[in-house]
């Protein structure tokens, strides 16, 4: 079992940066962000597996968010430029050892393991 904990949110405004931690309690695992809004499902934001890149990401971030991760401190980091309105809800990480991320890391459903959340508020 892991825990994840994540931090780095807070209230920006449109165009600003924030960059987001996940500390984990073991390395190895494949990590996602994910994020979710009020009434919404959870979405995808990006993916990077356990041993470092390649990473994924949503069209709606690619070119604006960028994930990274450093073994050595068990850390995952999504660093947000250009932020919208539209980056607006909670973000969780989370994270799983199972092989179906390889071909699923896009949906909550391989991962075994979630964070409590961390909110991100840009206002326009």
């Amino acid at each position: 079992q892991v825990q994840l904990v994540e931090s780095g949110g807070g209230l920006v405004q449109a165009g600003d940066s924030l960059r987001l931690s996940c500390a984990a309690s073991k390395s190895g695992y494949h990590m996602g962000w994910f994020r979710q809004g009020p009434g919404k499902e959870r979405e995808f934001v990006a993916a990077i597996r356990g041993t470092g890149d390649p990473s994924s990401y949503a069209d709606s971030v690619k070119g604006r968010f960028t994930i990274s991760r450093d073994n050595a401190k068990n850390t995952v980091s999504l660093q947000m430029n250009s932020l919208t309105h539209e980056d607006t809800p909670v973000y969780y990480c989370a994270a799983t050892l199972r092989l179906s991320w390889f071909s699923g890391y896009a949906a909550p459903r391989p991962y075994d393991y979630w964070g409590q959340g961390t909110q991100v508020t840009v206002s326009s």
